[in-house]
């Protein structure tokens, strides 16, 4: 299991929280190794336009699509969701995501910003990432950006699971597509359903 190292905050906490899940965990930003590894999390905090930066560094961008062309599985966590969309917008900045899905990240219209806290999830049925997980259940926040509309249509039988959540308006919370899964929130602090929802991910790898 590999943590993408991308110059993005927040490795370490990332990093313990898939090894208490039960993985064998190491934080590199080798090529080689991110693209063979049994899984892959891209992490990220903070602004949109230096998290992909920091991704092109590391040719990150190319790792994951690499990936994904053999089907090896993803997981974006916080802002390492929102880089996988086409486009984000900060402050009127406009920046190229990976385009992995279609869709543009930008600014949550709620009266408070940042959405920082705990936080219901509407999950969809069948949903593997949740599962055995109460639907009450909440899960932690802390951005002011999100993708509010989901934009891809998935094939017959193989439609993209989105879950989503809602401050101010309902916005993409988390995906479930073929070997690309991802969360805004962040389940490495969301106690034990974050543990929970990380080894749903790792028992489908």
């Amino acid at each position: 299991m590999v943590i993408l190292d991308y110059g993005s905050g927040n490795l370490r906490s990332a990093e313990r929280a898939v090894a208490r899940a039960g993985a064998d965990v190491e934080v590199t930003a080798d090529p080689h190794a991110a693209v063979e590894a049994d899984g892959l999390v891209v992490p990220g905090v903070g602004a949109y336009s230096a998290c992909m930066a920091g991704l092109l560094d590391v040719q990150g961008h190319r790792i994951i699509g690499k990936r994904l062309a053999g089907g090896r599985p993803v997981l974006g966590i916080c802002v390492g969701m929102q880089i996988l969309f086409s486009r984000g917008v900060e402050h009127g900045e406009e920046t190229e995501g990976t385009g992995e899905w279609p869709g543009v990240v930008d600014r949550l219209h709620a009266d408070v910003l940042p959405h920082m806290g705990w936080n219901t999830v509407r999950a969809p049925a069948g949903s593997q990432l949740f599962a055995g997980l109460d639907p009450e259940e909440r899960f932690y926040f802390v951005h002011s950006y999100a993708a509010r509309k989901w934009e891809l249509d998935g094939l017959a039988g193989q439609e993209p699971k989105v879950t989503w959540a809602h401050h101010g308006e309902d916005f993409v919370a988390a995906v479930e597509n073929g070997p690309l899964w991802a969360t805004q929130f962040h389940p490495e602090k969301s106690g034990d359903a974050g543990a929970q929802l990380l080894r749903n991910w790792l028992a489908t790898l």
